[in-house]
């Protein structure tokens, strides 16, 4: 699979799926059939390009409406909604971010003072665990900078409840490795898998599960033996409660009368999905790949975040006939805005993760003033409300909210 960070790419990986993403999908979508790009066109793969902002949801819903019914295609629009539930649901929990973090640092530390430690995860990590199936994954990871989502959830498994390495080691490397390393999704899925997310309820990998749905890669079914059978799901002492959304009022253009910079980060790379009402005056592109993790970033999901920002800020050059600059980790960004004359920042919603850690305290002072104008889409003001608990408050509520946001297709 071609993974290039463009919105073109991104456009045509969507056209080229289309076809595909109705009862199609729908019935082979758990299949991880390899990496090849002509024996995995049972899903999408637009993920990394989603995750980037250079292609949004509602213009993947549109696509998929104008070629399939909503009934037909049901399955593949509530795998887009889950994408938006999960970042709602961490937006009314951050504390569940703020504690992965603290919990990851602990178990790195810990994992530096423990030898054997240090080897089971070194083992796991460069797949030499001996269960083929997810050596092939942790192999497939690094290498490719992505993972099929049901692999994702083996790999969970496995790593959690048969080599009982902390779950937060392995929301990590996914972090550090994939293309798509969204802060919401990898974090609650893990937690999902852990038995944390549903309280009690988690996930056991299954050998014959396994062959199951990947009897169809080039070398046949993958083998997992010695898989963990009958575990215990994860438990925490912690409640967290759902804290009140504060979220942004849709931007008009009298917000951005006067002269503004948009400013393009890690997930929102380009700006033609946020349907800017005015153009910029300058282009600010702030990429951060490294604040995914305090260990090494992939080379995979590095060169997709800087590529992505790259292009988009050329882009976004060529469409507003603006400047662009670069706003460098470490580096003040007041006085780029003072050099170029520029008072206030058109700023991509950053929702609760890496990417705000990274951004916000510098942006803090600038909102304060009043000099930060937030860009948050109909269909994430619309759908992260709903996401109190479960899944299941949205999924009934799909169809309503694809009308409230004009998400209807053209067939």
């Amino acid at each position: 699979m071609d993974f290039t960070p463009t919105r073109e790419a991104a456009q045509a990986r969507l056209a080229q799926f289309l076809p595909a993403a109705g009862r199609h999908y729908a019935e082979t979508r758990n299949a991880d059939d390899g990496p090849a790009e002509e024996v995995r066109g049972n899903v999408s793969q637009l993920s990394p390009w989603l995750h980037a902002g250079l292609i949004g949801e509602p213009e993947l819903l549109e696509a998929v409406l104008s070629q399939h019914s909503p009934r037909a295609a049901e399955k593949f629009i509530a795998e887009v909604f889950w994408r938006i539930y999960f970042k709602g649901y961490l937006e009314q929990r951050p504390a569940i971010w703020d504690d992965y973090r603290t919990g990851r640092d602990g178990a790195l530390a810990a994992m530096e003072r423990n030898g054997g430690l240090r080897t089971a995860y070194a083992e796991a990590t460069e797949g030499r665990t001996g269960i083929e199936a997810f050596d092939v994954w942790a192999r497939e990871l690094v290498e490719t900078g992505y993972l099929h989502n049901h692999a994702r959830m083996w790999f969970a498994s496995i790593w959690i409840f048969t080599l009982r390495l902390d779950w937060r080691l392995g929301a990590d490397f996914f972090l550090r490795h994939l293309m798509d390393a969204d802060a919401a999704s990898n974090t609650l899925s893990w937690r999902w898998v852990a038995g944390l997310h549903t309280k009690g309820k988690h996930y056991l990998a299954r050998a014959d599960n396994i062959a199951r749905y990947t009897a169809g890669r080039p070398g046949g079914a993958l083998t997992a033996e010695g898989l963990a059978e009958d575990a215990e799901p994860l438990s925490e002492p912690r409640d967290y409660g759902r804290l009140k959304l504060d979220l942004p009022a849709p931007v008009s253009a009298a917000d951005l009368a006067d002269p503004f910079a948009l400013l393009l980060h890690d997930e929102a790379a380009h700006h033609a999905p946020l349907a800017l009402p005015a153009a910029p005056a300058l282009v600010i592109g702030a990429c951060r790949p490294e604040a995914r993790s305090p260990a090494a970033i992939g080379s995979p999901a590095r060169d997709f975040a800087t590529g992505a920002l790259t292009g988009g800020m050329a882009e976004a050059t060529s469409a507003f006939g603006c400047p662009a600059v670069t706003w460098r980790a470490g580096e003040p960004l007041a006085p780029l805005l003072a050099e170029a004359g520029v008072h206030r920042v058109a700023l991509p919603y950053l929702p609760a993760g890496w990417t705000r850690d990274a951004l916000w305290p510098d942006l803090a002072p600038l909102a304060a003033e009043g000099r930060v104008v937030t860009l948050l889409g109909d269909l994430d003001r619309t759908t992260w409300p709903l996401a109190k608990a479960g899944f299941f408050g949205i999924a009934k509520a799909i169809d309503g909210l694809l009308a409230e946001c004009g998400i209807h297709g053209e067939g």
